[in-house]
């Protein structure tokens, strides 16, 4: 039961963020907030009690995680690539560094020979 351990997960999780929403306010030395703590109470009970009420709610929940999870994973692979990868592979190219070997050189064999010979004793 699989969906069962989620919706007992989902409460709990909530339980803490409501709880967090109600004594925030102590971090500024101000007075705890009263209305999350029934909410927090109730999503306790809930989770803890596996109740089907839940479901819905986490399927939600889920699916607003795959939703977040098509939109930032391209984004943030896309800032790490125009910040960090192509900014090295302009300095290398103004450098004029050849890190793969990728240069077209005109010769018989582009078979590299390794002064070393390989062991599988010591491959790390």
């Amino acid at each position: 039961m699989k969906n069962q351990s989620s919706v007992k997960s989902f409460g709990i999780l909530f339980f803490i963020v409501f709880l967090l929403i109600s004594f925030w306010p102590l971090i500024n030395s101000q007075s705890i907030r009263i209305w999350p703590l029934p909410i927090a109470l109730i999503f306790l009970l809930l989770g803890l009690l596996k109740s089907k009420i839940l479901i819905p709610l986490n399927n939600v929940w889920i699916k607003l995680g795959e939703i977040l999870g098509l939109i930032i994973a391209p984004l943030v692979m896309c800032i790490i690539y125009f910040i960090i990868v192509t900014p090295i592979g302009l300095l290398m190219k103004i450098i004029g560094k050849d890190l793969l070997g990728l240069k077209f050189i005109k010769t018989k064999t582009y078979w590299i020979d390794k002064k070393e010979k390989p062991s599988m004793k010591k491959q790390f």
